[in-house]
């Protein structure tokens, strides 16, 4: 899959040939991601990268200086078919499928398809430069706004109740949690759950809240005054 511009350009290159770039950096990451996943960023040499991506190690260096430049195209790369699944659901018509829960779909089948890739931007975005690490959140956090952007547009021609913002914003963040949680924890949830089982029950879960949102007491706790929350 080809990296954004957005990402290439960030990173400096003699090369002249922009198509050439995207081209390049993305061989290069796509043969990153199975190097990082089998033997981990600070075991990975970009030696080995360049072998994996059949190219030699001075010709890697003329579209990357760093092998922290290669992990920041890889979270790049992985956000990148993350976004493009929910966009083209929000995109497409599925007949007699709610678009919230299509959105839903399809981002749980990429994070299903790439738990791995998640767990590596987990476990090494730490290792990236303060500005790469920075985008990194930033591409977590436009994926989150993506459902909370269909959220609005529901509420907006009523097929979701009204919802305050801070209930709308938190559903999009336990949206975007859902894909995380099955790469986390599917060590044990795929024993006992498909993943058409996790979609199912997990959009019944999420359409059932945004239901429940519009006729909640403000306290967020239907029937209950502040006295009666429990501390």
């Amino acid at each position: 899959m080809a990296i954004k511009n957005s990402a290439f350009e960030e990173i400096p290159t003699h090369v002249k040939d922009q198509g050439l770039v995207e081209r390049r950096r993305t061989q290069i990451a796509d043969a990153a991601v199975e190097m990082f996943l089998e033997r981990g960023f600070h075991k990975t040499t970009t030696r080995q990268i360049a072998r994996a991506a059949g190219i030699s190690n001075g010709l890697l260096y003329e579209y990357v200086s760093s092998k922290e430049d290669i992990l920041y195209l890889v979270c790049t790369l992985i956000h990148t078919e993350m976004q493009n699944a929910v966009s083209d659901a929000l995109t497409r018509a599925d007949a007699g499928i709610h678009p919230l829960a299509a959105a839903i779909r399809d981002y749980l089948r990429v994070c299903h398809r790439m738990g791995d890739h998640i767990l590596l931007i987990y476990q090494e975005t730490q290792s990236l430069p303060a500005k790469w690490r920075k985008v990194v959140l930033e591409n977590e956090i436009r994926i989150t706004e993506l459902f909370a952007d269909v959220l609005r547009q529901l509420v907006k021609t009523g097929e979701l109740s009204a919802m305050d913002r801070d209930t709308l914003d938190l559903i999009a963040h336990n949206i975007s949690v859902l894909g995380h949680m099955w790469a986390f924890r599917r060590w044990f949830l795929a024993g006992r759950y498909t993943i058409d089982d996790y979609i199912r029950m997990q959009t019944e879960f999420i359409l059932a809240r945004c239901r429940e949102a519009g006729s909640e007491q403000p306290t967020g706790l239907p029937g209950k005054t502040p006295d009666e929350i429990p501390n």
